[in-house]
């Protein structure tokens, strides 16, 4: 079990380094799989929604940096308009 800073709850982990890096040990230590599964969801919408291309350095970079945001508290971004299901 993980406590994890997204849900501010006891969970259960990720299990895995979901990107390289210190980032990535930061997530498997303090994010559950249901706070992964969360940002995952946020994320597609965030790409499909704002037409953004991985191929596209900022556009991973801004990524990046929401991902940071959403999991660990802050102003992340949202779509305006959009209502989720």
């Amino acid at each position: 079990m993980v406590f994890c800073e997204k849900m501010k709850k006891e969970a259960a982990p990720l299990g895995f380094e979901p990107v390289p890096g210190e980032l990535g040990q930061k997530i498997a230590e303090s994010i559950s799989a249901e706070g992964w599964q969360m940002w995952m969801k946020h994320q597609t919408m965030l790409i499909n929604e704002k037409h953004l291309s991985l191929a596209d350095a900022d556009a991973r970079s801004y990524l990046k940096g929401e991902m940071e945001k959403f999991l660990f508290g802050g102003d992340y971004d949202k779509v305006e308009g959009y209502v989720p299901e």
